[in-house]
């Protein structure tokens, strides 16, 4: 009995220390890897040690074959509440010449927002609840976002005497026309998650009890029924063409279409879709992850 118990406090003792993880990382059977901000009590406010291990983990999910899709999520009320400025005794304190000397860069650590657009894998955020500043700016640089009932999402550089920053100003008006960008840029205010599907900035907004499941769900089925190298290749294809003419755009993709139709992948979807079966299209290969990157 005594064994037992230590069994059972040794689980709950590994289970109170993954709790406590700033990021925490799993793989599902269909090869969804789900990355979910883990500091609560700071509203998941973006700063170390959150940071490595959030990049430690995406790294993880891109090298990996068995991984096809990533989901990026929260705990708590807040996705991201901006960047992780400090305790209220610090910020008070704060004069211009303190604040000039910031090391800007240490907020972004290693890498830009816009990483998660150079990635070979889809990225799914699962907004659960309050966004703002850095954090809304990483949630734009992914593929598609689902959102909470309620969740609120601002800009907030404005309102702190800051600038559109990281990419911002470019994604922004990509995704919602530029004249909606410019009043959520300039006028800093706060707006819901109901708004920002009718603007096109989430997909679908879902009662918060049922977001993850349904961005799970989502993701899961593009990990079964669509091909790792043609996800690969159209990231690239978005990203990469959004500023050049469409004819140079046709032309690169009628290039990238002969590719495609020299890989197995659209000899299994051909044949899958004939026999109404699902694909079973084989994990990313270095050559296809070239050619997406070239």
């Amino acid at each position: 009995m005594s064994t037992d118990g230590s069994a059972v406090a040794e689980r709950s003792t590994a289970s109170r220390e993954r709790d406590r993880e700033p990021v925490l990382y799993e793989i599902t059977e269909s090869g969804v890897a789900v990355v979910t901000l883990n500091q609560p009590e700071r509203m998941n406010a973006w700063g170390q040690p959150m940071m490595s291990a959030f990049y430690r983990y995406f790294e993880a999910a891109e090298a990996d074959p068995a991984v096809r899709v990533i989901v990026l999520t929260g705990n708590g009320r807040a996705f991201c509440a901006g960047a992780d400025m400090g305790g209220l005794n610090s910020i008070s304190s704060t004069t211009v010449e303190s604040a000039s000397k910031t090391d800007v860069g240490a907020l972004v650590a290693e890498k830009h927002p816009y990483f998660l657009t150079q990635l070979l894998k889809p990225v799914i955020v699962a907004i659960n609840g309050s966004v703002a500043g850095i954090g809304l700016s990483l949630a734009l640089m992914a593929d598609v976002r689902f959102a909470a009932a309620g969740a609120k999402f601002t800009t907030a550089f404005a309102r702190r005497g800051l600038v559109a920053e990281y990419g911002i100003s470019w994604i922004l008006p990509r995704l919602i026309g530029w004249g909606a960008a410019t009043d959520l840029l300039l006028s800093g205010r706060t707006f819901l998650a109901e708004e920002a599907a009718e603007l096109g900035l989430v997909k679908e907004v879902v009662a918060r009890e049922q977001l993850l499941d349904r961005a799970l769900a989502y993701a899961d089925d593009i990990a079964r029924n669509c091909a790792p190298s043609s996800l690969a290749v159209m990231k690239r294809q978005l990203y990469a063409d959004a500023g050049l003419p469409i004819v140079e755009t046709s032309n690169k993709a009628e290039q990238l279409m002969h590719e495609s139709m020299t890989r197995p992948d659209f000899i299994e979807g051909i044949t899958a879709f004939f026999e109404k079966r699902p694909p079973n299209f084989p994990p990313l290969t270095a050559e296809t992850a070239q050619t997406a990157h070239d």
